[in-house]
């Protein structure tokens, strides 16, 4: 039997996701302009965090989405069926997460969830200039996995399309809408070692790390700061480069 919820679950997640970072980013903006360095709208600061922690929330409600359908064998899902199989063992279905597209932007947008936060905390006087661009591209990077149809356009990818509605033509749909295969096509072969498990999350926080110096310094060049922003971004220019090397070192040993 066909279990929509959990893919409907994750799509709206994916949605409040979408809507709650362009709240935050939109928001950001309005707390930080005409403001001097260090000062912003409260009123605006304050509808900006929290749509950034929504926007986190949803975040992590639809990966508990995805993993649930991988990890509970829902082949009526494409992502499950393409990516997993009945005989992996749970931490390559950990890969299996991350081994598609929409799985490793999902990862990507997580790592950038985790950053923003440590940002909001610990960078208050940079927080609203800063926070409008990081929420800016985390609007981008969740338009991604959008999946969406407006005015004729696609907007991203959906992990939670259903194999029936990915593989319309396959005979066996035509005769029953609701078969669900008994197994996945599984996870690459060239994947199953444990280097996948921990190459791609060390790999994504790198990439997550080098957004930080970047929105430093548009941010620098919003106010007219135009040294202030390099001593706080320095430091997470060189954690970047660390665990984006230590990524690519892995990768390279693999």
């Amino acid at each position: 039997m066909l279990n929509t919820f959990i893919g409907d679950a994750g799509h709206l997640g994916v949605i409040v996701a979408f809507v709650a970072a362009t709240v935050a980013a939109y928001s950001y903006y309005m707390a930080a302009r005409n403001q001097p360095l260090g000062q912003s709208d409260a009123s605006w600061l304050r509808i900006g965090r929290g749509a950034f922690l929504v926007h986190g929330a949803a975040v992590v409600a639809v990966i508990a989405c995805l993993f649930g359908i991988i990890h509970g064998h829902r082949y009526e899902y494409y992502y499950a069926w393409s990516h997993s199989s009945n005989h992996l063992p749970v931490y390559y279905m950990i890969s299996c997460f991350w081994e598609g597209q929409e799985g490793s932007f999902l990862l990507w947008i997580f790592w950038h969830v985790v950053l923003g936060l440590i940002i909001m905390r610990w960078n208050k006087v940079w927080e609203a200039p800063v926070m409008a661009v990081f929420a800016g591209v985390q609007l981008f990077l969740t338009s991604m996995i959008l999946g969406v149809v407006a005015g004729g356009l696609k907007i991203g990818s959906s992990p939670f399309i259903l194999l029936r509605d990915f593989l319309t033509d396959l005979p066996v749909f035509k005769l029953n809408p609701d078969f669900i295969p008994k197994d996945g096509t599984g996870l690459n072969a060239l994947l199953q070692n444990y280097w996948m498990v921990i190459h791609p999350p060390t790999l994504f926080l790198g990439f997550a790390l080098t957004l930080v110096p970047f929105v430093f310094a548009v941010a620098g060049l919003w106010k007219g700061e135009f040294s202030k922003w390099v001593k706080p971004a320095l430091r997470w220019s060189l954690v970047g480069g660390l665990v984006l090397g230590v990524g690519v070192m892995m990768g390279a040993y693999w």
